[in-house]
């Protein structure tokens, strides 16, 4: 795991470090203490499109190998009022590895979300949206990326 931080955007070598790129971020100014990788329930695909509203908090991502489309996290309690763009790199490219860092409350409650993500034709690092979570109930999310 190597994060280039020397150009105009960090890249990252694999998906391991959207880890480290999400720790680093503090979204929220709230320090990240878990980190979950996607992974497609249909077929253990991890390269995915994606469609993100981050003024409503909601991200629904697509496997590449599969087609299945998720709505991530909460998404789905915000999708209809959502306006998702499609979530597009630099370079062009529209396909992704993606993670998603928690920042925890002390209760070990869910307190912020940060969808990152990491281009697979480039390895530009990035997040395409990030959330606070002001629901008590939130420890479940962790099992919805």
């Amino acid at each position: 795991m190597a994060i280039d931080a020397s150009g105009e955007w960090w890249r990252g070598e694999s998906a391991a470090d959207l880890a480290g790129y999400l720790e680093e971020l503090a979204a929220g100014g709230y320090l990240v203490g878990r980190v979950v990788e996607a992974v497609c329930a249909g077929c253990g695909g991890q390269a995915f499109r994606l469609r993100a509203d981050c003024a409503e908090g909601a991200v629904e991502r697509s496997c590449v190998g599969c087609g299945q489309g998720v709505l991530m996290l909460d998404s789905a309690e915000y999708w209809s009022d959502a306006e998702p763009e499609a979530v597009v790199c630099p370079c062009g490219a529209d396909v992704f590895d993606v993670a998603v860092g928690f920042s925890m409350r002390p209760d070990d409650s869910v307190r912020w979300i940060s969808v990152g993500i990491r281009c697979v034709a480039d390895g530009v690092l990035g997040r395409c949206a990030d959330w606070k979570i002001d629901h008590e109930s939130s420890r479940h999310l962790l099992a919805t990326v």
